[in-house]
């Protein structure tokens, strides 16, 4: 076993997930996860924690979907685990990265539907996301599997704790801060983030951060208005996405369009009405991610970076008592900053094209 699977498995038991004796602890385990997934039930025996592992594959869920159609049921068996559960860690790690491109929308939309109250209870556990570097990931990203290792292992055993201090920079600014301006080539956008707290997203539940590896200060934005084109090639709903443009008024999306992937962005703001509303605006600041992979995992916290999800905002961001927006989904799109660009809080630049003001080189 590479040494480094190790060293993963440390990181997403002490550090993201922070797993105490006695914790009761649900494992997603892909299909090509199998190395790392051993690594992690080898920690969480030596933490005393209790084990249950399930199986997460992309092609168990599109013969599920496709058999089913329409027709879903709320899972309540599926439901009492996770609200018995204390912990959910998912391993990412499948054989084929569109496993489920061909199930249509619509049951896509009936399937987050019915299991809406599920995604809650998973979020009111200490849950943590990560993937292990498989070949069907090197491949996505046009690299060699043994490359890919490397490039994955560069972000997820970073020092955490140094890159949270830096990041903090930036959520003192936003939380002082009341609107926020991006502008970039196709870009002109406000955003009120008046009353929210910005998360300092450094890969651990004691940050209120859920994935690993992470690197990224986000807030829940509302209120927003003009238009915005994100420019880096991605996946969503197992399809290529590419060149999303929307336009905002009155803080919902009234127009979209895509290079490729209309349909699916279609698809995305008919889910429900907090679809068409953004939950999320999103900093990158890893920077040891250093190349787009068409994974949102790694891409959305590459530094030169900013995305803004549809849908569901994070309770994290929010004032206690307040309800954020609410959906079924949650979907990131990334735009390139590291030209042309910037990004203003209350008027002052704060970042221009993907440096920031306490980084050498700024151009304020």
């Amino acid at each position: 076993m590479d040494p480094r699977v190790r060293e993963h498995a440390e990181v997403l038991v002490d550090w993201s997930a922070r797993i105490e004796a006695g914790d009761d602890v649900v494992l997603s385990v892909g299909p090509d996860a199998h190395e790392l997934a051993v690594a992690v039930a080898e920690k969480l025996g030596e933490r005393g924690a209790t084990l249950l592992a399930t199986y997460g594959s992309g092609e168990l869920t599109r013969a599920y979907q496709r058999a089913s159609g329409e027709d879903f049921d709320e899972p309540d068996h599926e439901l009492a685990l996770y609200e018995a559960a204390d912990v959910y860690l998912r391993i990412g790690g499948g054989r084929n990265t569109s496993a489920t491109a061909d199930v249509p929308g619509e049951t896509r939309q009936a399937y987050r539907s019915a299991h809406q109250a599920v995604r809650e209870a998973r979020f009111d556990t200490r849950w943590v996301s990560t993937v292990h570097p498989t070949r069907s990931l090197a491949q996505q990203a046009n690299m060699a599997y043994e490359e890919y290792r490397d490039f994955a292992y560069d972000a997820i055993l970073r020092d955490w704790e140094a890159l949270a201090d830096e990041m903090a920079k930036l959520k003192e600014r936003l939380d002082a801060g009341s609107e926020v301006r991006l502008v970039g080539p196709g870009t002109d956008l406000t955003m009120s983030i008046e009353e929210r707290s910005a998360v300092n997203s450094a890969a651990s539940v004691a940050y209120d951060s859920h994935n690993l590896p992470s690197g990224e200060v986000f807030t829940a934005p509302y209120a927003t208005d003009g238009e915005v084109t994100f420019d880096v090639p991605m996946t969503i709903q197992d399809q290529p996405v590419r060149n999303v443009t929307l336009r905002f008024e009155d803080g919902e999306v009234v127009d979209s369009d895509a290079e490729q992937g209309a349909a699916v962005i279609a698809d995305v703001l008919d889910t429900d009405e907090g679809a068409r509303r953004l939950g999320e605006l999103g900093i990158g600041m890893n920077r040891g991610i250093d190349r787009f992979t068409d994974s949102i995992l790694f891409d959305e916290k590459m530094g030169d970076t900013v995305h803004l999800a549809l849908g569901r905002a994070y309770d994290s961001c929010l004032p206690d008592g307040e309800t954020g927006n609410e959906s079924a989904v949650h979907v990131d799109m990334i735009t390139d900053v590291s030209e042309d660009s910037r990004l203003e809080i209350d008027g002052d630049v704060v970042q221009r094209n993907g440096t920031f003001q306490w980084e050498d080189g700024f151009d304020g």
